[in-house]
């Protein structure tokens, strides 16, 4: 079923059909480069990964090839004073020939490459740099370039019983299906006037409240850009506010003022105040009840429960909360085998899949900015931001490959029907989702890339140190995944 994906952000590992680009030579350099060889000398290594060959080209070869393209190029060639087809040829050469050289030698010059790479059984990695060769020491009859380029590494995996994985096991309890019913009766919670549903009619601000307040705020007897607002609304408690400012709302009587000092943190998103102490003076205007719909027929039937079954609810939450554990543990466990696969793993990284991994990373970046609405036309994304996690990347990809490659791990058809099923079974109409992916190829591939990293896992967990690891629920949900 399964080929072998590229790693992310990788060319694959095992083709050489490798593009290269000859610097521009002015037409009467063509007749001044000279190589003793045929088509390349022996691989040369520089360092590390980095070698070098130098290809040669037959001088009669490019000539023949160019007179040939700029022959078919003259039958539609038009010029002042001439019938299409009947431009004199050294007119189509002085217009064409310095571009059609070239194309020539790129061409040439990318077949010997491609060759002579394959010839000596070289897996290029990343996009060679071609630069010509000086005359001194060469032959007559060739023009001749050195390519410089990166080979993928070998990549040695000790053995797999030495890794040590931490797989995480939690469980969902009565106590997860309370407090995720008490966060969805919060995110349908409305406020009123105090004393509207039978609750205090006190005007004092308490936790939980929604108030609205005057204030203006001045350090050194100075107002400050953004230490003023009227009728500005918060809800105490939620953290919206510096503590000390919430600390001095509260228990406050509508219509009463209060003046207070406050410390800015140095850390203080606004770096015009961070670290400095204010004078604010506030003033109450509003005060507002939180009230939260009661856990009933109604409740569940608002959360699509046509019948209104708080029993069948809290069924359905607990299996989105375990479908989402599950999820998460899987998540923390791959990471836990990729941390373990590159403890026992050893290799140098071709500088040009992580150079194109950052690059990668950095456009990702850029537009997901964009398409949040900042504007990023100017802003810098430096590559040196994206380095490290770029090479893990590519270490992680050049492993797996690696793994999938020297033990024939496959995925099956099935394993990808379900998994598209998995990924279907949140949508509406879980049949369209799968017509979908299985009539588009790329969406196919990435589901198949997904399943074979899974298989890899689970190959990975069969022969190393797995360490089961209880994990509570709020800090599996709380965890950086």
């Amino acid at each position: 079923m399964a080929k072998l994906v590229d790693a992310p952000g990788l060319g694959p590992d095992a083709r050489n059909g490798v593009g290269v680009r000859v610097p521009l030579l002015a037409p009467h350099l063509l007749h001044n480069y000279y190589l003793d060889i045929e088509m390349a000398t022996a691989v040369e290594t520089l360092e590390k990964l980095e070698r070098r060959l130098t290809i040669s080209v037959p001088l009669a070869d490019v000539r023949a090839e160019v007179e040939k393209r700029l022959k078919v190029r003259a039958r539609t060639v038009k010029a002042p004073g001439f019938r299409p087809g009947k431009v004199p040829m050294k007119m189509v050469e002085a217009q064409f020939g310095y571009q059609v050289e070239n194309e020539v030698l790129n061409d040439q010059v990318g077949r010997a490459f491609n060759r002579a790479a394959n010839e000596n059984n070289l897996r290029i990695a990343g996009t060679p740099r071609i630069e010509p060769k000086t005359s001194e020491g060469v032959s007559e009859g060739y023009v001749a370039f050195d390519a410089v380029f990166e080979v993928f590494p070998e990549v040695v995996i000790k053995d797999l019983a030495n890794a040590e994985v931490v797989q995480s096991k939690t469980t969902v309890n009565d106590d997860e299906i309370d407090k995720t019913i008490a966060i969805m009766r919060k995110q349908r919670a409305h406020f009123h006037p105090k004393g509207e549903h039978g609750d205090s009619a006190s005007d004092v601000a308490q936790k939980d409240d929604r108030i609205t307040i005057d204030f203006v705020g001045t350090i050194d007897g100075t107002e400050f850009q953004g230490g003023k607002a009227n009728d500005f609304v918060f809800v105490l408690g939620e953290g919206r506010m510096l503590p000390e400012f919430e600390s001095a709302v509260l228990d406050m009587k509508v219509g009463e003022s209060a003046v207070f000092q406050l410390t800015f943190p140095a850390d203080y998103h606004g770096k015009d105040v961070a670290g400095k102490t204010a004078e604010f003076t506030v003033k109450l205007t509003k005060v507002e009840s939180v009230h939260l719909p009661e856990v009933d027929a109604e409740f569940a039937k608002i959360m699509g429960i046509e019948n209104g079954d708080l029993a069948k609810m809290r069924a359905d939450i607990r299996e989105n909360l375990e479908r989402e554990v599950a999820t998460r543990v899987k998540s923390q466990t791959k990471s836990s085998v990729m941390d373990a696969l590159l403890k026992i793993s050893e290799f140098d990284v071709p500088k040009a899949l992580v150079n194109r991994e950052a690059e990668h990373m950095a456009d990702q970046t850029r537009q997901n900015m964009a398409q949040r609405g900042m504007n990023v036309k100017d802003m810098p994304f430096p590559l040196e931001i994206f380095t490290e996690q770029a090479e893990r990347r590519v270490r992680i990809g050049l492993i797996l490959a690696e793994l999938v490659r020297a033990n024939d791990i496959k995925t099956t058809f099935e394993q990808v029907e379900a998994q598209v099923a998995e990924f279907a079974k949140s949508y509406e109409d879980p049949k369209q989702v799968m017509r979908h992916y299985f009539n588009n190829q790329d969406r196919l591939a990435e589901v198949e890339a997904l399943v074979l990293e899974e298989n890899v896992v689970n190959f990975v967990l069969e022969k190393a140190k797995v360490v089961d690891k209880v994990v509570s629920f709020d800090e599996l949900m709380n965890a950086q995944n």
